[in-house]
């Protein structure tokens, strides 16, 4: 979505510690803690992309605060969930679902500008993104044997 792995790498690092901090935001009953952490990256992936023309402004650590290490969970996702899977299970969603994801996650657009891009109702934008990303979901749950289908 960004274009750049040091660009990603900026926000996941921000994203985490905004939900480090923000933890107590977290509404268990709405949502997984999964979905909720890929949502804050989102958006923070937004905000990278909307303030590229502005100043740079580099993300400091209160004074004590350590970072723990987090090599095991990057292995752990590596291992179980690689590009190529995602873009097998895109190809797999129906083309709009599949072109309404593609905007919002990997271009940066908001689900209003989809909606004006796309010239349908705002309502159709969100119904195609929730359907698709449950779709999306469930194949990437059990990859190997949805994707061997295709």
């Amino acid at each position: 979505m960004l274009g750049s792995p040091l660009d990603a790498e900026e926000v996941v690092q921000e994203a985490f510690l905004n939900v480090w901090r923000g933890s107590g935001t977290y509404q268990p009953e709405r949502s997984g803690a999964r979905s909720w952490l890929l949502s804050v990256v989102h958006h923070r992936s937004i905000d990278k992309i909307r303030g590229r023309q502005s100043r740079v402004q580099p993300v400091t650590l209160d004074p004590g605060v350590e970072l723990a290490d987090s090599a095991d969970v990057w292995r752990q996702v590596s291992e179980r969930l690689t590009g190529q899977e995602v873009r097998r299970a895109l190809e797999l969603l129906p083309a709009e679902q599949r072109e309404t994801i593609e905007l919002a996650y990997f271009k940066g657009y908001t689900q209003t500008q989809i909606a004006d891009m796309l010239a349908v109702p705002l309502g159709t934008v969100k119904g195609r993104m929730r359907i698709g990303l449950h779709k999306l979901r469930s194949l990437l749950a059990e990859p190997e044997r949805e994707l061997a289908q295709e």
